[in-house]
């Protein structure tokens, strides 16, 4: 399998000056990957002001 150029200039960067930079990647302590879908009452609720939410000011 071939290496990826961000791999080559990382592996590069190790050879010659030491400096491992997969360290330095953040972890967050909170996963950005989870998703919640609204509820039913939510969906009409947005859906109710998208569309009546400019008539109430007259």
């Amino acid at each position: 399998m071939a290496k990826s150029e961000a791999r080559k200039k990382r592996l590069k960067l190790l050879r010659q000056h030491g400096k491992d930079v997969a360290e330095k990647r953040g972890t967050n302590e909170f996963s950005t990957h989870v998703r919640m879908t609204k509820s039913k009452k939510e969906t009409l609720d947005k859906e109710y002001r998208k569309h009546k939410k400019h008539y109430e000011g007259d």
